[in-house]
């Protein structure tokens, strides 16, 4: 179970950035309204009430006014864009007025010169 916990809450983000968590209680809210409906009245009436639009109970006014809430804030987060300052048109590379130029010592060209040893070192993974 801990091996698939990772993946789920992953898929669970993924589902809430989406806004899947309110189709999930829309679903909800209406089957809530059908068995309610259905109650007191046949079956097709039950689903005819539930989704013509006019029969809203009390968690489809709230899923309501929570898409309406987030769409708000998207809104005012877009509008709220970051400005820059302005980048200088090209990017020149100069080199240093002074420098030194450092040749290798004797040593170390002296072992570079060297053969590998023979045979080769075997390197033994236990």
């Amino acid at each position: 179970m801990l091996v698939r916990l990772p993946k789920l809450l992953l898929v669970l983000a993924l589902a809430g950035s989406i806004g899947l968590h309110w189709a999930f209680l829309q679903v909800v809210a209406w089957t809530g309204m059908v068995i309610t409906f259905a109650q007191s009245k046949p079956v097709t009436e039950a689903v005819s009430d539930t989704f013509d639009g006019q029969h809203p109970c009390n968690l489809c006014k709230q899923i309501a006014k929570g898409k309406q809430a987030e769409k708000k804030s998207e809104l005012q987060l877009e509008s709220s864009k970051a400005k820059f300052a302005n980048a200088p048109a090209k990017f020149i590379f100069r080199t240093p007025p002074l420098f030194w130029e450092l040749t290798p010592s004797g040593e170390l060209l002296a072992s570079l010169t060297h053969a590998p040893p023979v045979p080769p070192p075997r390197f033994f993974i236990s």
